[in-house]
């Protein structure tokens, strides 16, 4: 067997791999008996079928995977030996590429195309500036923020009389079809003329009304005559409504059943303290708001510094290649600067992480997971979840493969932005949340 490279450029190279038939012969036939002693073929005792129906039968099949797995083992240990950092997967060579005869081979000829990595050599000093944006609370954010508190712990209460964003509970009838207990969302009827009947309406008034041209959402539409929605195409669109409740959503009330639920018993007993635990939640989402910034221009920063070029050809193929069947040339094309940069940022962050030594230990893991869980918890308004309760979540999140892999690289990247941070000179500009998400929409 024969291996050899040929650089094209320092990120581009060529390997050729040519197989005799020695090196591949005494394999097939190792796996040719391994196959009669298994196989059950018709007519023979188990291992005693001919050699030649055997390879009749299951020579080609046994050369092409015999091949298939010296061409995979040389080239990794072609790889390992010349201590080569590629960027994708070999691709075989396009141009070069020789059809095989797998009926009667003698020498096989392969030819593969690699990208290598860059080298990459990045210093960060505190000559360095990079901006890190404060965000200032303003009354506005607070009254933002109460106002969602007391929406996300809201509730439906009964009313006399309907209005315009307004929920009723109906019967739908049409002759002896009968819809009972339908929800219906009036903030949902996009016409005012057919929108006009329900205001005002009470419980036991009976509306006449064109369900198809009133409701013109088929999901709801479905949802409410309890159908499916194929079965929506020819139907008689004309329905009674009784009404019989009228929900109108009410925000809660600033008092201590509300304060006891968002903070636990007694912990905050007045608005004054609500305000203090509004603004300190606020600042926390603000500081991370901040810091997903400080990410971004740290990232930038560390790309300019570097400058690294990419085997964009290459790397093209290689995605189209990787995600065969699932992307196009033209999505490709449009996406690969950011898949680039992304590529980039990953090289660095490996590199900084060795070059200073920073470890992602289990521990790191856990708290990112746990970080996870809270946040997942408060989203659905759930601020004070028992630890046990985070820590079992935290422990499902972990033993998902790809989410594992995902916190991983994200601890990564923040003990490298972390150190990038402690080294550099943080350029300090006061702003709004509005202000910083301007800053999104220039660059």
């Amino acid at each position: 067997m024969k291996i050899s490279q040929k650089n094209l450029d320092d990120l581009n190279a060529t390997i050729a791999l040519t197989i005799e038939k020695a090196d591949y012969e005494p394999r097939v036939k190792k796996n040719l008996n391994d196959y009669r002693r298994k196989a059950e073929i018709k007519g023979f005792r188990p291992g005693m079928a001919p050699m030649s129906i055997v390879e009749k039968m299951h020579g080609k099949a046994a050369l092409f995977d015999e091949v298939q797995n010296i061409v995979s083992e040389s080239l990794n240990k072609h790889i390992e030996e010349n201590k080569l950092h590629l960027l994708g997967e070999p691709l075989p060579n396009e141009t070069e590429h020789k059809p095989i005869d797998w009926n009667a081979p003698d020498e096989l000829d392969f030819k593969f195309d690699i990208g290598i990595a860059p080298k990459i050599d990045v210093k960060f000093t505190n000559v360095d500036k990079v901006p890190y944006y404060k965000i200032t609370i303003t009354d506005e954010d607070r009254n933002k923020y109460k106002d969602n508190v007391l929406r996300q712990y809201g509730n439906l209460v009964d009313a006399e009389t309907a209005e315009a964003d307004d929920f009723i509970k109906a019967t739908l009838t049409q002759g002896e079809r009968v819809i009972e207990n339908s929800y219906i969302s009036l903030k949902t009827i996009e016409d005012a003329a057919r929108k006009k009947p329900f205001i005002g309406a009470k419980v036991g008034d009976a509306l006449e009304v064109d369900v198809k041209a009133t409701f013109t959402n088929d999901t709801d539409l479905a949802a409410m005559l309890n159908a499916k929605k194929e079965e929506l195409v020819n139907f008689e669109p004309v329905f009674t409504v009784l009404i019989t409740e009228v929900k109108r959503f009410k925000q809660a009330e600033l008092n201590q059943d509300l304060y006891d639920r968002i903070f636990g018993e007694n912990v905050v007993t007045s608005e004054a303290e609500f305000n203090q635990k509004a603004d300190a939640r606020i600042a926390g989402e603000y500081e991370q708001e901040s810091e997903y910034r400080f990410m971004l221009d740290a990232r930038n920063e560390a790309l300019k510094k570097a400058q690294l070029p990419l085997p964009d050809d290459f790397l093209k193929r290689w995605l189209l290649y990787a995600n065969e069947g699932k992307i196009t040339t033209e999505q490709v094309d449009k996406d690969f600067a950011a898949f680039a940069d992304d590529l980039r940022w990953q090289m660095i962050r490996g590199y900084i992480t060795k070059e200073q030594a920073l470890q992602v230990t289990d521990d790191d893991m856990r708290d990112h997971a746990r970080k996870m869980a809270r946040y997942q918890f408060s989203m659905y308004g759930l601020h004070n979840a028992p630890d046990e309760q985070i820590n079992h979540y935290a422990e499902s999140i972990l033993n998902n493969e790809q989410e594992l892999k995902r916190i991983y690289e994200k601890v990564e990247e923040d003990k490298v932005v972390a150190y990038i941070r402690s080294v550099v000179t943080l350029d300090e500009k006061a702003t709004t949340l509005d202000e910083l998400h301007k800053l999104y929409e220039q660059k």
